[in-house]
């Protein structure tokens, strides 16, 4: 009898770990900046147990940005990025849910996944003077390209374009 319960709690462990998601960065192709969410922690005594909410993010998906509006339950608190920080994320099921890397603050090199159920936009999303807009992703990657910006591809801050010399009959042009 002791012998059946071990190896039920072997098969129980390996079949957990083979549906354990990856904790490395490198498996997670995309990428998420969340803007904004709403959630509840809930707790069993002082332990938390579970973090629910909904939020907006853009996610970058073949160099380009698309406004993505998710609910999640996750083991662990999430929080919005800071500046143009993203998340690495995969699709789970294409166009309905991603799994999101997310770090577990304080702790370095350690993270957690969570699924976002996700309802993608047909623009991307976008923040000035701390107020929400959009525009199409064309736009978007236009002004990504022109700021050498693209956090798929380890491009993951802005950088200010030069003026331009001024072209006969055309004023210089400033950076933006």
């Amino acid at each position: 009898m002791r012998l059946l319960s071990s190896v039920s709690l072997c098969l129980l462990l390996a079949s957990t770990a083979l549906f354990a998601e990856s904790k490395n960065p490198a498996d997670y192709p995309l990428r998420v900046h969340i803007f904004g969410r709403d959630q509840t922690t809930f707790y069993h005594g002082r332990s938390m147990e579970e973090s629910k909410g909904e939020g907006r993010a853009n996610l970058f998906e073949n160099s380009l940005p698309h406004a993505v509006d998710f609910t999640y339950d996750c083991s662990e608190k999430i929080k919005n990025s800071f500046g143009y920080e993203t998340y690495p994320a995969k699709w789970k099921n294409p166009g309905q849910e991603l799994v999101v890397l997310l770090p577990v603050f304080g702790k370095s090199n350690s993270f957690f996944t969570c699924n976002f159920k996700t309802n993608v936009k047909d623009y991307a999303y976008l923040q000035h003077d701390g107020k929400m807009g959009s525009e199409s992703p064309d736009e978007f990657k236009t002004w990504m390209d022109k700021h050498d910006y693209d956090p798929e591809y380890g491009k993951n801050t802005p950088t200010r374009v030069a003026a331009q010399p001024a072209v006969a009959g055309k004023p210089a042009s400033t950076p933006q």
